[in-house]
Formats: structure tokens, C-alpha cells, sequence
């Protein structure tokens, strides 16, 4: 059993090209693309560490198949392909929650179709998921350094690159005309109307700021706003000289609100939209006992006291 990268890459192309030999409205086009897109987010996983596709299991006997040891398992198995696209998103920045609800959706259909009575597929047209697709194999695809012409083909990758153009432009209007009409009532309000609005949005925003909220300019109205957005990538740990602990981890960025005017923008392609995409560093500052779980000597009298019951109760057993 192969859980490297270039084999699951070469079995996703594989499956997408009896896809895309289907006729689209022939239910098996939609079983063939959720499949490929599984192996595509298994190849992109693989290209981190293929130890990342081992079930655990209290042995470790599927991770010793991954790392070529003697295992005593003939079949080991593969983490689900649920908790494949979990990872994508946490570790890929390129393959985003929106990326993550359309994988999993058609997860949901695939295994309808394959465990069920139910014809999934023919009550789930293409014209319903085939752009959120496409966009997941994009961001799949540049993660493994390769592009849509590389995994489907020319022609398909035409195609879909029209689509996802297309797409990109419905969005930019509609992001645009939100924006616009936002601006529009907010400039007919009386000059202390939006001076006040502006005050009490620094104020909620000042407050949002300790709840690891991110703090930016509403491109509506010019008062202060806040992103709130996805963590990724790995943790950068500082120990200052006071004995503090700082931790920083990036961002990227999901949900945009401002109090002022009432924008919102609830996905990562609406927010760069508005030209606000742009990932940040959330900054933690916490003791040494709290981000390693220990206990102040000074408190250890007070942390008994709070654990007495406990011991008794543990004692009378």
C-alpha cells in the first residue's frame, strides 16, 4: 500500500480523467471528481510527511507501514477522508474553509452514493459545486507545485480556469456593491451621527482587540473594523527576559465586521476581495504556568486546598 506523494498524485489525475471522459450529467462524473480530490488532498498531505496519513493506533502499527517497519498488520489503515480535508485546512493556508466545505460536501454525496440506496449524485447537479471544485484542486495543486493543467489536462484546465475567472468576477462586483452601498448610507448620516458611530466602532473594536480580534480600516466608512480568521502553520515561541512567554501564530483572515456601518464579510475570497486578505500575526503574552500547565509555588497551598476533595474522594475508593 503506497501513502507517498507521486503515487496518489498519479492516481488523482488517473480518476479525474475517467471524470472528465463522463458526461456531466451522468451521476458517475460527480463519484469520480470525489474520489480524485481525495487522493489529490492525501498527495498533498503525503508531501509534508506521509506519517501524517496513519491511522494511530495504540501499537503504532499503521505509522511503522508509513516509515517502512515491520509491521504485523497485513492492511494498515489511513486516517478518514473527513479529517484529510481538516488538515488540508489547517496546514495549507492555499486551501481555505470555503475549499474545506465543498471537499466535504461531496464527501457526504460520495458516501451516500457508495453506502446507501440513494442515487446521491443525480440530485446534486455539477452547476452546484463544480466552481468550488475546481477551486479546490486549485489550491491542492499549488500546494503541490503543480498546476490544473498538470492534473486535468489542457482542455479540462481551460475550462475550469474560465470558470473560477468568471466567478472571481461576480464576487469582486458583488464585494464592490456592498462596499458602495455601505459608503452611501453611511456619508448620508449627520456629521456627529458618524463621528459617534465612529467613536463607539475604536471603542468595541479596542475591546474585540483582547479577544484576538484583529483590528483594520472598514474600506466602507474609514472607522476602525476587525477581522477575525484561521490559524495555520506552526507556532513561534519567544521567552523574554521578564519570564514571560510570547506566542505568535499566523492568521489567515475569514470574517471582516464593522460596527460603524454594518459591512460584513464572511469568507477568506470576500475579504482579500476588499483588499483586506492580507494574513497577520496574532500576539499571545502569558505566564509560564499557563501556556505549560504548571503551578506557582506561591499558589501550591491554595491549588491543595482546591484539590482536597478530590484526593479524599480518590482515597475512599
Amino acid at each position: 500500500m503506497s501513502w507517498e506523494r507521486d503515487p496518489l498524485w498519479a492516481k488523482a489525475r488517473l480518476f479525474f480523467g475517467r471524470a472528465f471522459n463522463t458526461p456531466r450529467d451522468d451521476p458517475t462524473f460527480g463519484l469520480w471528481c470525489s474520489l480524485g480530490l481525495e487522493l489529490l488532498a492525501r498527495a498533498a498531505l503525503a508531501s509534508v510527511s506521509p506519517a501524517l496519513l496513519a491511522q494511530p493506533d495504540p501499537a503504532q502499527r499503521n505509522l511503522l507501514h508509513v516509515v517502512h517497519r515491520e509491521s504485523e498488520i497485513p492492511f494498515p489503515k489511513s486516517i478518514s477522508a473527513s479529517l484529510v480535508f481538516d488538515l488540508c485546512s489547517k496546514i495549507f493556508p492555499a486551501f481555505s474553509e470555503e475549499d474545506r466545505k465543498v471537499a466535504s460536501a461531496l464527501l457526504n454525496r460520495r458516501n451516500e452514493e457508495l453506502h446507501s440506496g440513494a442515487a446521491a449524485f443525480d440530485q446534486y447537479n455539477p452547476s452546484h459545486w463544480l466552481v468550488g471544485f475546481y477551486h479546490a484542486c486549485q489550491s491542492l495543486s499549488t500546494v503541490l507545485g503543480e498546476t490544473l493543467a498538470e492534473l486535468f489536462g489542457e482542455d479540462e484546465a481551460r475550462f475550469a480556469e474560465q470558470l473560477l475567472a468568471e466567478n472571481r468576477n461576480n464576487l469582486k462586483n458583488t464585494v464592490l456593491s456592498a462596499i458602495a452601498a455601505h459608503k452611501r448610507v453611511f456619508t448620508t448620516k449627520e456629521p456627529d451621527e458618524q463621528e459617534a458611530a465612529g467613536a463607539q466602532a475604536e471603542e468595541l473594536a479596542r475591546e474585540l482587540s483582547a479577544k484576538r480580534h484583529h483590528r483594520v480600516v472598514c474600506p466602507a466608512c474609514g472607522c476602525t473594523a476587525t477581522l477575525q480568521g484561521t490559524p495555520f502553520g506552526k507556532e513561534h515561541v519567544t521567552h523574554e527576559e521578564d519570564g514571560a512567554i510570547v506566542v505568535r501564530q499566523a492568521v489567515s483572515p475569514t470574517d471582516f465586521s464593522c460596527s460603524a456601518c454594518g459591512l460584513k464579510l464572511t469568507t477568506y475570497a470576500a475579504v482579500e476581495t476588499a483588499g483586506l486578505g492580507e494574513h497577520y500575526t496574532r500576539t499571545t503574552t502569558c505566564s509560564p504556568e499557563d501556556y505549560y500547565g504548571l503551578i506557582n509555588p506561591d499558589d501550591l497551598d491554595s491549588y491543595l486546598a482546591s484539590q482536597a476533595g478530590d484526593f479524599l474522594e480518590y482515597d475512599n475508593e
